[in-house]
């Protein structure tokens, strides 16, 4: 498995898994669960998730995967920007906690920024941390702005990373985010990397995968693994879908591969305002 480095030191693995819609049907309980057993198998341990998902449902299929099985993978989860206080963040983690079945979250993100000082925020998940509750903090969609006035705060350098909407076409992180995420030794982790599917039939994207010996989306995920700061998470709720994901990994997209991509899907020439799902 390819892996990504914290600001820790800490090497995580570059291709997790997603939970964003997981665990909210009975019908797909079952496949749901055995395609998170089969990524934690094949070394995809990190998993994502947020007590937003299915407000709790997906952290409570990720806790059942993980059962029996807590010191092989990193868990990531999100707190609403509503809970994101000293007092409510405190109980917000508390109930994710019980639904993952562990006593520590690995990464507790702010899902986004809401009305909350961030100040606050970063003390409530300095607390978390000095009583043992989550490893390491960091944020979710917020853009370089926001960055910075975090790094500006008490505590705000121990932010760990920024998980941001990022696929190829949705690339409004590299006009300034990625580069200074980069010059910190920040990860981002890129959500929906393939889009919610609907970029499978596009016609050159079929073209170009086709030619590779590749499918669309082991193309997609190969063009954001190329980045040594990207962790990347799709979401899957069948075990076919995650092998073909987890084959990504066996490809390296040349120098004119990656300029066709670049035709299809142009980088951003100018700021632009970051892209939330």
């Amino acid at each position: 498995m390819k892996t990504v480095i914290l600001p820790s030191g800490e090497k995580v693995p570059a291709l997790g898994m997603g939970t964003w819609q997981l665990g909210e049907s009975s019908d797909t309980h079952a496949e749901e669960l055995a395609t998170l057993q089969l990524g934690i198998d094949l070394g995809m341990t990190l998993l994502d998730t947020a007590e937003m998902y299915g407000e709790g449902q997906a952290e409570t299929l990720v806790g059942e995967a993980i059962r029996g099985r807590r010191d092989q993978v990193f868990i990531v989860s999100k707190v609403y920007p509503h809970n994101a206080s000293r007092r409510r963040a405190a109980a917000a983690c508390e109930r994710s906690l019980k639904r993952l079945q562990t006593d520590c979250i690995d990464l507790y993100l702010l899902h986004w920024r809401g009305n909350i000082p961030l100040q606050e925020t970063i003390e409530a998940f300095e607390d978390l941390k000095a009583a043992g509750k989550i490893r390491h903090w960091g944020v979710s969609n917020l853009d370089v702005d926001a960055l910075r006035e975090i790094e500006s705060l008490k505590d705000g350098q121990q932010m760990a990373l920024d998980e941001v909407y990022y696929n190829l076409e949705r690339r409004s992180v590299e006009w300034e985010l990625m580069r200074w995420c980069h010059e910190r030794k920040m990860p981002l982790i890129a959500y929906s990397p393939l889009e919610q599917g609907k970029l499978m039939d596009h016609a050159g994207l079929l073209e170009l995968a086709s030619r590779l010996g590749m499918t669309v989306a082991q193309l997609m995920l190969a063009w954001l693994l190329r980045n040594e700061q990207v962790i990347v998470v799709p979401k899957t709720a069948q075990r076919v879908h995650l092998k073909e994901n987890f084959a990504s990994l066996d490809y390296s997209l040349s120098v004119e591969t990656l300029a066709e991509l670049d035709e299809m899907f142009p980088p951003p020439t100018s700021a632009m305002p970051l892209q939330i799902l």
